[in-house]
């Protein structure tokens, strides 16, 4: 028999109840679908962070993910979202700050370890920057990546392309190259089979209209 699902904290008051705790680095709130998402002001996050934390009634101990989003038309074109869970009262919220592409963020990674790997996840993926951050590099694109692939404006294909060289004897980097082959496509159903001839297709001569089958009725040719 299984157990029942952990029971879980309504969300009500929740909001009024950041609002005071977080003090003027408040921006805005929203309850949706049961998701609390609240912005803060870039400047105080850590302090607004800590208060999440620490508040009674509030108490968010574990910060969960660190997710970006991009919005080019923006000044402020980055999102930054921390997601967080109170191990206590089984419930989540969701923290956004804004900034841009120079506007460094302050690092939470004296609050919570986990931001580092996390944090320099957004900085290879958007390029956002950690302030305070104790090592901030790439850490999923390959050394000497040039960009940020999650980007808006980053190509699908990239700008380079890494193969090994039997010349070199070592991994090259090279423009990217699509060879004509693979640009064109067949969309057909696999079910309902190609329509253009295959070679050897032409050796195989249509039967007649009315013509018996090639096995009788007992199964045998």
């Amino acid at each position: 028999m299984s157990s029942p699902a952990p029971r879980m904290a309504s969300n009500e008051g929740v909001i009024d109840a950041v609002k005071a705790a977080i003090g003027d680095a408040f921006v805005d709130a929203r309850d949706s679908v049961d998701e609390i998402s609240v912005t803060v002001v870039r400047e105080k996050l850590a302090d607004a962070m800590i208060a999440l934390r620490d508040t009674p009634g509030l108490e968010y101990q574990q910060l969960m993910e660190i997710a970006g989003v991009d919005y080019p038309e923006r000044p402020e074109r980055f999102e930054v979202c921390y997601h967080l869970l109170s191990l206590t009262r089984n419930r989540r919220i969701r923290v956004r700050i804004s900034t841009d592409e120079d506007t460094p963020v302050p690092s939470l990674t004296g609050i919570w370890p986990v931001a580092n790997w996390l944090e320099r996840e957004v900085y290879d993926m958007y390029g956002v920057l950690f302030e305070n951050h104790p090592d901030l590099r790439r850490i999923l694109t390959d050394y000497g990546f040039q960009g940020h692939p999650q980007r808006r404006d980053f190509p699908l294909t990239g700008y380079v392309e890494l193969r090994y060289s039997e010349e070199h004897k070592r991994v090259v980097y090279e423009p990217v190259k699509l060879a004509q082959d693979f640009r064109s496509f067949d969309f057909l159903s696999p079910w309902e089979g190609a329509k253009y001839v295959l070679p050897g297709d032409e050796k195989a001569k249509p039967e007649a209209p009315g013509a018996p089958s090639p096995v009788d009725a007992d199964g045998k040719k």
